[in-house]
């Protein structure tokens, strides 16, 4: 077994119906937006797919078998809370996380002036320095669902390591 693995992961989450009246979670932080995303728990989608990406690094399959959206134990759950959760995983089976990237695709919002907060919330959680994380974002040039602003999504890859 080698001492380094990668891991990917991908997410997508549409926008809920503004009347819903949901915060949009990106990173564990509300970013201002007219409307948050739909889905089970805060549906943190760069969460998500960065949960995804360290699940999968390690061989721990995704987080729909950890969290199933039919369990009502995370309704309305805070992603980084479960991100801490799927941290405590790994190092029981003694990874560290190494560095991550996180990628937010959608036309908006901008997360520009969000970055160093989201940075500064999910950094500690995975054991690193701010540094370590990269968060960016892109469009698709108004082309697909997220082009339309329909939804969002967010693609993440991390680095793990045998300690």
């Amino acid at each position: 077994m080698t001492g380094f693995r990668i891991g990917q992961g991908f997410d997508v989450h549409r926008f809920a119906a503004p009347e819903e009246g949901r915060p949009l979670m990106l990173m564990g932080c509300e970013v201002p937006h007219d409307r948050g995303l739909a889905g089970h728990s805060d549906a943190d989608v760069m969460i998500h797919a960065l949960m995804d990406a360290l699940l999968g690094a390690a061989g721990l399959g995704d987080i729909g078998q950890h969290f199933p959206d039919t369990d009502p134990t995370y309704r309305g759950a805070d992603s980084a809370l479960l991100l801490r959760r799927v941290m405590e995983d790994l190092s029981e089976r003694g990874w560290r996380v190494m560095n991550a990237d996180v990628c937010l695709i959608g036309e908006r919002p901008k997360i520009g002036p969000h970055r160093d907060r989201m940075r500064e919330r999910i950094a500690p959680l995975l054991g690193l320095a701010v540094e370590a994380l990269n968060v960016k974002a892109t469009t698709t040039e108004k082309l697909g669902f997220t082009g339309r602003g329909e939804g969002l999504a967010a693609q993440a890859v991390v680095l793990i390591k045998r300690i």
